[in-house]
């Protein structure tokens, strides 16, 4: 491997590892862009119309939009959106979710997403998110995390003839196990004290939470020459880091400085179940950000549908390779291997949004670029999955 894919690498293993939920990766995204040079913006506050032509970003719970304005763009220019999403499958914790089962401390979880219920089994896992509390007066949002402190224990083989057959019950068999001591039972008392940014929170100023469960093992290189990479979360913060690397660059590069045309990276939340959120896809975040870019710009209405025309946006997630050992699960034709390049995705019920247009656009800045691609389909008898591209 060559020394700039293992520092990629390692950039991305050190992003992942700080991304354990979208509200985290949305924070390390941000304080990244700040580094940069980007500056945040509110959205309940007056924009200054210099924001067109500037680098800035807004982070709506777990999501983040950011962009560089062409100091060329003219109104009616179009924008290059990258767009992606920061969660990942995962569980939930649920309200009232301290219970104490035969002696064992457990959290009550719900599945989010279509998570892989055998994968959080056996490995510590931490858990991540935010707390709403009333200070004051005011509502705050504060961002928490902590350490591993929860196992979801599998049964032991001696208890299950049926130990390969593996059917786990969502209700009953998913509790994390965090503890046995009579006086420590109470998880949001717990979670108060791990606040990232400033001093931990009164207990009982918690009027609302979102947290959820992560893997906390460490992304790590490993094989013959450790030219593999494995890591929970990849979907889709593999794409969101790509997105953030490349406009790091372009800025670094000053592009933005002869540019026409507006560079924006958006990373969506809530991906996962069907991104129908105020910060999903499917949502108005994108065309709220879009809307006040253009009154910023002086647009006429017309003005502003012409330069969504003008717009292209490439939806970028995980994609799967043939899996040497389950090779029947893929196309016989389309099977796309290792060191190929990236994937396009394609589906005919527009489960991914590649059309031949799209596909021209991609092939002619892959050639551009010098990287080979991989297009990429489905089985016929095997569900597809989707993405924010729809």
């Amino acid at each position: 491997m060559t020394v700039d894919a293992v520092k990629n690498i390692e950039d991305l293993a050190a992003f992942v590892a700080e991304s354990p939920v979208s509200y985290l990766a949305a924070r390390t995204v941000a304080r990244r862009l700040q580094a940069a040079g980007f500056t945040e913006l509110v959205e309940t506050e007056a924009w200054d119309p210099q924001i067109a032509t500037g680098r800035h970003f807004v982070v709506r719970d777990g999501a983040i939009i950011a962009w560089a304005g062409g100091a060329k763009a003219q109104k009616a220019s179009g924008y290059r959106v990258l767009g992606a999403h920061t969660d990942s499958p995962s569980l939930k914790v649920k309200p009232s979710s301290s219970i104490t089962t035969k002696g064992w401390h457990q959290i009550a979880v719900e599945n989010y997403g279509g998570a892989l219920l055998n994968s959080f089994l056996d490995r510590e896992l931490c858990v991540a998110g935010r707390l709403t509390v009333l200070e004051g007066g005011e509502l705050k949002d504060r961002l928490v995390r902590t350490g591993p402190i929860a196992r979801i224990p599998q049964l032991a083989p001696h208890l299950d003839h049926k130990r390969n057959e593996l059917a786990l019950d969502k209700q009953f068999n998913m509790y994390p196990v965090w503890g046995v001591d009579p006086a420590e039972n109470d998880v949001l008392g717990y979670m108060a004290k791990y606040v990232i940014d400033g001093e931990p929170v009164d207990p009982e100023s918690i009027v609302g939470y979102d947290l959820l469960f992560a893997d906390s093992q460490p992304p790590r290189r490993f094989g013959a020459d450790q030219e593999l990479f494995a890591s929970g979360r990849l979907d889709n913060l593999s794409s969101v880091h790509a997105g953030l690397t490349a406009l790091e660059r372009y800025v670094a590069d000053n592009a933005d400085e002869h540019a026409t045309e507006t560079v924006m990276l958006a990373a969506f939340d809530h991906e996962e179940l069907g991104s129908e959120s105020r910060s999903g896809a499917a949502g108005p975040f994108l065309e709220d950000i879009l809307v006040r870019l253009s009154a910023a710009r002086g647009e006429s209405t017309e003005e502003y549908r012409r330069s969504v025309a003008a717009s292209f946006c490439l939806s970028a997630d995980a994609g799967h390779l043939v899996h040497p050992n389950y090779q029947g699960h893929h196309d016989p034709t389309v099977q796309p291997l290792p060191g190929g390049g990236p994937l396009l995705k394609i589906n005919a019920n527009q489960r991914y949004a590649t059309d031949s247009v799209g596909a021209g656009v991609f092939a002619a800045a892959c050639a551009k670029a010098g990287v080979p691609y991989q297009e990429f389909v489905s089985n016929n008898n095997m569900p597809c999955g989707s993405t924010i591209g729809p």
